[in-house]
């Protein structure tokens, strides 16, 4: 739409809001998604948030663990990036409740997280970017939809064409 244009709707969406970012410029189009994959199945979770702070990240951990859980996956070792929120107490304490080990990324390293990174990629081709949204929430009321595809339907190539959920062996508890 242009830088014109583009400024124009800056500045309504400020007026409107009226919330800014810490240089004082308007907020707008902040949403964070918070995202965890089954390293063997690629199964994936996401939740939205506006924020990216150790309260957050240690909600998601738990509501991850607990929907893996009813999945029939047992979380031994997550595997995060160097973040603030991963460097906190809180997150080594949440980890150590939860009896998960805590493992970090090597800074510069892109290929040590290379199945989220994919993951990304791919949520914002098929998900994000893919068509035009009316407003965020539009788009965020799009997203359980498009991570339904993505584990029940959608075929991996790094799993054999399969979808991810299929990996899951004992999904309907046969073997529990």
């Amino acid at each position: 739409m242009g830088k014109q244009q583009g400024d124009k709707n800056r500045s309504a969406t400020a007026a409107r809001t009226g919330e800014r970012n810490k240089h004082r410029q308007p907020l707008i189009g902040t949403c964070y998604l918070h995202t965890v994959i089954d390293d063997h199945s690629r199964v994936a979770y996401v939740e939205a948030h506006d924020d990216e702070t150790k309260e957050t990240a240690t909600l998601v951990l738990r509501n991850a663990t607990a929907w893996f859980a009813e999945r029939g996956v047992t979380v031994q070792r997550v595997l995060s990036d160097n973040g603030s929120c991963y460097r906190s107490h809180l997150w080594r304490d949440t980890c150590t409740d939860l009896g998960i080990t805590p493992k970090k990324t090597r800074p510069y390293r892109p290929q040590t997280n290379g199945k989220i990174e994919r993951f990304h990629r791919t949520l914002a081709e098929g998900w994000a970017f893919k068509k035009f949204y009316n407003s965020e929430s539009a788009r965020l009321a799009a997203l359980p939809g498009w991570i339904h595809e993505y584990n029940h339907h959608r075929p991996h190539s790094a799993i054999g064409k399969a979808a991810p959920i299929t990996r899951l062996d004992n999904l309907a508890g046969h073997h529990s």
